[in-house]
């Protein structure tokens, strides 16, 4: 039996289950792929590319002693996979009991690091990506994470990771944060990160967005140094997001060091869970080839 197949019985499965118990059960995705001109120094081509296309199974059930139990089990299907290669790969899985304390998630996640800079992102899962220049972009196996309650706006978390060998390290992310990145609750967000010893790196950002009107604007500092050669190196990312009617541009700078991507774009509404759009990003390397993408694609949330 192939993984596919297997991976539909794994989801009926999990669907009958929660129903014979009463649970809260969502399945859920997204399907997001583009055509794109792609230029990565050594000349231009044209290909798909399904950018972070997934499905995946959440719920709940409330315990005693105000307690629930909540789970998350996602998987990234590349639609665009050209080889004989498996096109699934595993994302967040996890398991976790919520209380007024806060709650505890154990399994595989984002850390802290990265959850706190993902609305500055407005290029998240494409080429502009803050992962294409800058470290900390981590979904972590072997981890726990702690998230407590807001206190008057204000919240914070911490991920540890274990060594999971006798060679390794344990790590440590960890953030403090104020107000809601949403915008649901508060128009400012602001947050502090730290990574220590994470897939290498010590990481330190600081995150501020705000929404006013239709504008949305956002900033992050951002420092990282090896932990090996104690090679340290910062930059910036700025974002802008602009929405009239159906329409929402879009533009994001990111730099490190002599390095830097610059990113413009626009998404168009078709409908309450979907979109098409279209984004050009250039970025500028010191040491290599400089690299250019030119997308126009659609995507739909299920």
């Amino acid at each position: 039996m192939n993984f596919s197949k297997k991976l539909s019985l794994v989801l009926l499965s999990a669907c009958f289950a929660a129903a014979s118990n009463a649970e809260s059960i969502t399945v859920y995705g997204k399907a997001n792929i583009s055509a794109q001109s792609s230029d990565d120094g050594g000349g231009s081509f044209t290909e798909l590319k399904s950018n972070a296309s997934r499905v995946g199974v959440k719920g709940d059930l409330a315990l005693e002693d105000n307690l629930s139990v909540f789970y998350t089990v996602e998987w990234q299907v590349d639609l665009a996979d050209s080889s004989d290669s498996d096109n699934i790969k595993s994302r967040n899985q996890y398991l976790g009991l919520q209380g007024d304390f806060g709650k505890v998630l154990i399994g595989r996640n984002d850390t802290m690091l990265k959850q706190m800079s993902g609305s500055v992102d407005i290029f998240n899962d494409y080429e502009a990506d803050l992962k294409g220049l800058w470290k900390g972009e981590n979904r972590v196996s072997n981890s726990v994470t702690y998230v407590s309650p807001s206190f008057s706006g204000f919240g914070f978390g911490l991920t540890y990771i274990a060594e999971d060998s006798v060679d390794g390290e344990n790590g440590v992310s960890a953030a403090i944060h104020y107000g809601d990145n949403k915008f649901k609750k508060s128009n400012w967000f602001a947050a502090f990160s730290v990574d220590s010893e994470v897939n290498g790196y010590d990481i330190q950002r600081a995150v501020v967005q705000t929404k006013i009107g239709s504008w949305t604007i956002g900033a992050i500092a951002h420092k990282q140094e090896a932990v090996n050669s104690n090679t340290s190196e910062s930059g910036i990312t700025a974002s802008a997001q602009y929405s009239i009617k159906k329409w929402k541009l879009k533009a994001q700078y990111q730099s490190l060091e002599d390095d830097n991507s610059i990113s413009i774009g626009t998404d168009y509404k078709l409908g309450n869970s979907t979109k098409a759009y279209a984004w050009y990003t250039n970025r500028g390397l010191d040491q290599s080839e400089d690299k250019s993408w030119l997308a126009v694609g659609l995507e739909h949330k299920f």
